[in-house]
Parts: C-alpha cells; structure tokens; sequence
C-alpha cells in the first residue's frame, strides 16, 4: 500500500496477526466503510471528524507556497509534460478518489467518493458503491460509468496505475452507483483495499471539447484547466511561472468525516522558482512562500537567524511521525555495466563515511539508515530465523551466502584510522571484480578504461550531499563526477533513466504489497517512469515481492517483508544515506494550528489556518518596514 504524503498535496500500536474486524466482516460480503489492513481503526463507522483538527477552523486567507522548477500540463496521469503544483499522482487538489487514505493511521481508509466497499472472502473481486451525494464541479454526479471509464484510461496510459493495478483486469458498472472490479488471481488481501486510492475523472468532460470546439485528448498534456471534483480548483495561472487555486465553497464532500476541519485556505497560490538560495531568500523576506519544509540541517542548524525569525515573527517546529522512514540513498543504476557485479557495489557502499558527513555537514542531526523499511517491526535484523528463514531457504542457492550467515551491517567511520581500513576493503572488493589501482586510476583489469560515475543532481543541495563522497571516491581512484542539471532536466532523465546514480527515496507503508513491484519488480526496470531506479531485474526479488502481497497474515507479511528486506540490503543495490524521525517546519506566524497533529504523518497543513489578527500583525510591521 502506498504510504501517505507527508503533507496532502504538499509535498504502532500492537498489531493483529490475524484479519482485523473490519476486514473479515468486508470478506463476508457485508458493506464496509471504514477499513484496515494492519489492527482495528480507531475511528468507527459514524466517526464525525479527525480527532485532532478543530471542526470549527475558520475558512479565508491565501496560502503561499514556492515549487521548484516549472510546469506545462495539468495531467499528472502521463509520462509526458511537468504537472502543475497542486496535482499528483492521486489526483492532489483537483480529483478526489475513492476512498481517502487516513492520515491519522496507516493501512486505514475512510469513505469519500465511495460511500463502501465489500469483496468475497477468496479476494478475487471488489465492489464498490458510490456515495449518491458525489458530484463534479458542474454539479454532474459522478456515476460509475465515470469510475469504469477512469479505470481504462488509467490502466492504459499510465505506467504507474498499469503496474499498481496490474492483477485488476476489468471494471464493470453493475447499477449506477456500484462497481465491480475482478482479479485475475485470488489471495491479494491488499488489492480490494487499495482500489480506494484510484483518482475517478469525469468521463464526459475529457470526451467533450473545449472552447474552441477541439476535441480532449486524456493522453495528452493539457493546459486547459479540466474539471475537478476535489475541494480545489484552478483559479488562474501562468504557464510555467504561477497557479492559484480557489477553495470550491459548495464541495460536495466538505462535510464527511476526512474533510471537517480541513480544506480551509480560501486559496492556494504556488510561484515557482528555479534556484534554491533564491527560493531561501524569498522565504526569510516573506510574502511568497508561508511554509517551508526544510531538510538542510545545516540551515536548520545556524542559518535561522535573519531578522523575522529573531522577531518571532517566523517559527520553526519539529513534529515527530509515526509512520516508517523511506531508504534514501545513491542509487546504482544497473543499467550501466560498470555496477552490474555485487561486489562493486558493495565497495562502494563501503566507501561511504557517513559519521564524517554526519558531524561536519549535518550537525549531528541524522541518524544512519539501514533498512528499506526503517522503524518498526517490518525492519530485518540479526539473523534470519522462523517464518523469514523458511522463506529465504527456498532461494539459498541463489542468494549471496551472507544473506544466511551474517548480521547486515554498515561501516562505521569512528575513529582516524578507519577509513583506512575500510577503503582497503572497498579496493579489495573492486579487485576481486575486476577492477585494479594502476597509476592512480581504478582501473578495469582487461580493458585499462577508469571506472567512472556520475552523479545527477538539481540544487545546491545535492553538492553538499555528494561532495565529500566523491572526495573519497576519487581517492579511490574512480572518476567521479557530479552534474546538476535544472528540474525539468532532471525529471526527464529520471524518467528514461539517463544516470549513473543519483539520490533516491524509497518511501514505504506500515503495509506494503502491490506498490513493491513498482519499486524492484522486473517489469518495471525497464518502463519509463517507474519507481524501480535501480533497474532490478532478481527473479529472487519478483519472487519475494509476490510473497509479500500475498500473505495470509500479518506475521507472514512481516516475514516476507523481511526477507525482501534482507535481500534487497545485501544485493547493495543502493548505497544507504540518512534519516531523521521528525518532519521540519518553519512557518510565517500567521496561522491556527489545532493543538496536536497526526502523529502517523506528522503534519497536516489542511488542518491549519490563517489566523486574522496574526496575518494584520504581519502585515503591519510589513508595511512598517517599507
């Protein structure tokens, strides 16, 4: 299951091993509402609203916010064009889909389109009723010819929802309101659920025509503004430079239960920007970006000390979260030959010194990553043993042997003469796989051509992170190199694969399944724009990624989740970097905020709002200052 956004369309309690409630009651055929997949939902059917938002939030204002790059189309749904600011692959602002993924529990989904949904109890199809009251922004209601059509156009077009519903083979709208979607296999206990995720598009706008009577094409960029059904629409906008969006006051959904309390900025302007010190500077001056995610710690750290923050009139804040960290590392692009061998990239995994990093350029503020499912018991550790080792055992002969013998460890650099040490294994690695020191250069033993990589970036921020690594690369002898290229550069080469390595995120769920075969799956490797950087191509890893989506349980998905864990570290298809296990705002002091936060995602911007007499207060010494 994908895992939430950090921040809607911005950016563990004991668990059950067998079927929770919900979902063996939805598996007898009974209608369901709110469901799970990891432990019973706190919020029961009837619940009125999010426990942590303030039902009563007042409505107005405008949230500023800043996006890199630019945009030329407002279909998010295609390989083709940069979508706007404010639209995703779950339909961001504009569309809303079937059920809302909780962002107060993972793995738990509440009504919005879909009013329930029920599957029979060998998960070999799902039905799906509309809730009566859904309408488009036209006032249209969305039907399930609308739901049917949105499937075909998605599966189609779109390499991500083809790969994420690939065992869905056909929608059928069985009345008005109700859809049924049927398998091709049986046991995926995730996949009835996660159709909830599925954006619906209004089938009769995309087949009509626009103002000048030319016929839409949904395969295509586009920007005419099309039809929404969200809480948001586009107000105005400058190709490439500015959107505004406009809260839609008569929402259809505005009062279930996931948007009470939410959705309250009357509008949302985006400015896009293409430097990120200008963006830096446009913040800390105020006016074009209200809040402002950070990640550099050394900005967190010392740079927080221009005027509006010493005035209190700028905050910063930590919220912890709940949820998973995401593996973020270089990821080895195997596609070039230079990385097919393990044993080089686990050389270079080796050559990475994190603590030197960590206490030069992080203050101290990361903590090392080692494991594509950090926190929690989804993580391996020690040794395989149980259900996880009976799982690997069917793959012994084709695994590395360590898988089975040693703990997965990563170097640490913690004291003068590690590096040594460790550098000398790196190059012990590299001869074992054919690559030799010769007059300075690493070398390939039979061709004499220096290994090489180069490292693909956007921002100033990827120099800091690549910079001392390539330092000790380079003492390695490699030719190592880094080129940043601008957003819309480097989005293009991410999507044909265009790198050597390049700093990846692999964000996961407390109940991962169908979207592992986008990340690792063979077919994935090699179809534009999927999430599988490294290009795996491990029959071993198809195969435990099939485990993982068809467990029968809970402890059978942590130990196949396990073991694709394990797997995955030991074939060092990605050199680990950091992570910190709270989210950083800074923010201009113009804003309600309810008094918690979700503590599974950590923030909520849709539950804050702009605060009248704060948003005078500013602006007053504004004006004073001018």
């Amino acid at each position: 299951m994908r895992r939430f956004p950090i921040f809607a369309n911005m950016f563990l309690g004991a668990m059950l091993l067998a079927l929770p409630l919900e979902i063996a009651r939805a598996a007898d055929g009974e209608w369901h509402t709110t469901t799970s997949l990891i432990g019973t939902s706190k919020y029961l059917d009837d619940f009125p609203h999010y426990d942590y938002v303030n039902p009563d939030a007042p409505k107005g204002g405008t949230l500023n916010s800043v996006s890199a790059g630019t945009f030329d189309s407002f279909n998010p749904f295609i390989v083709r064009g940069t979508s706007a600011a404010g639209l995703n692959f779950f339909g961001g602002l504009l569309w809303d889909t079937l059920m809302q993924q909780s962002t107060d529990e993972p793995g738990t989904s509440h009504p919005l389109i879909a009013e329930a949904y029920r599957y029979p109890a060998d998960y070999s199809s799902a039905t799906y009723r509309l809730d009566p009251a859904a309408r488009w922004h036209d006032g249209t209601p969305i039907t399930a010819d609308d739901v049917v059509w949105t499937f075909g156009v998605l599966k189609e077009n779109s390499p991500n929802f083809n790969r994420y519903f690939s065992s869905v083979t056909e929608a059928k709208a069985l009345s008005e309101r109700e859809i049924e979607f049927t398998f091709d296999q049986t046991g995926n206990r995730e996949l009835p659920h996660i159709l909830g995720d599925m954006p619906i598009l209004p089938k009769h706008w995309w087949e009509g025509t626009d103002a000048k009577g030319n016929k839409r094409d949904v395969t295509q960029p586009t920007l005419e503004p099309p039809l929404g059904s969200s809480a948001y629409r586009i107000e105005s906008f400058r190709p490439g430079a500015e959107i505004v969006w406009r809260r839609v006051e008569d929402y259809w959904a505005a009062d279930l239960p996931v948007n009470v309390g939410r959705n309250n900025f009357d509008r949302r302007k985006y400015i896009y920007i293409q430097d990120e010190n200008a963006e830096w500077q446009a913040f800390t001056k105020g006016g074009l970006e209200d809040i402002r995610p950070e990640n550099s710690s050394r900005r967190w750290t010392v740079e927080y000390d221009f005027p509006a923050f010493k005035a209190g009139d700028v905050i910063k804040r930590e919220f912890p979260t709940a949820s998973s960290e995401p593996m973020q590392g270089f990821v080895l692009n195997l596609r070039r030959p230079q990385f097919q061998d393990r044993k080089v990239r686990q050389a270079l995994t080796i050559a990475l010194d994190f603590e030197s990093m960590n206490r030069n350029l992080f203050y101290g503020q990361n903590t090392r990553t080692d494991s594509y499912f950090e926190g929690g018991e989804l993580a391996s550790s020690g040794l395989p043993e149980g259900r996880e080792l009976a799982i690997l055992e069917e793959f012994r002969d084709r695994l590395p042997p360590e898988v089975f013998t040693e703990e997965f460890t990563l170097p640490v650099y913690d004291a003068p003469q590690a590096e040594r040490t460790h550098l000398r294994s790196a190059v012990k690695l590299f001869a074992e796989a054919g690559w030799v020191i010769r007059n300075g250069k690493l070398v390939n033993e039979k061709t004499g051509e220096q290994f090489t990589i180069e490292f693909l970036g956007r921002s100033p921020t990827d120099e800091v992170i690549t910079g001392s690594y390539i330092a000790t690369l380079r003492k390695l002898g490699i030719d190592a190199t880094l080129r940043i290229v601008d957003t819309s550069q480097y989005i293009n080469r991410l999507r044909g694969f265009e790198f050597d390595s390049l700093t990846g995120q692999f964000a996961q769920s407390l109940s991962p399944g169908n979207e592992q075969r986008e990340f690792w799956g063979s077919t994935a490797a090699d179809q534009p724009g999927s999430r599988n950087l490294p290009g795996i191509k491990d029959p071993v890893v198809d195969a435990l990624v099939e485990k993982v989506i068809y467990a029968k349980d809970r402890a059978e998905l942590v130990a196949a989740t396990h073991a694709l864990d394990r797997v995955l570290l030991w074939n060092f298809y990605v050199v680990p970097q950091w992570h910190r296990s709270e989210i950083w705002l800074a923010y201009w002091n113009k804003f309600g905020i309810p008094d918690k936060q979700p503590s599974y995602i950590g923030a909520d911007i849709d539950s804050w709002w702009i605060d009248p007499e704060k948003e005078a207060a500013l602006a007053g010494k504004t004006s004073g200052q001018n």
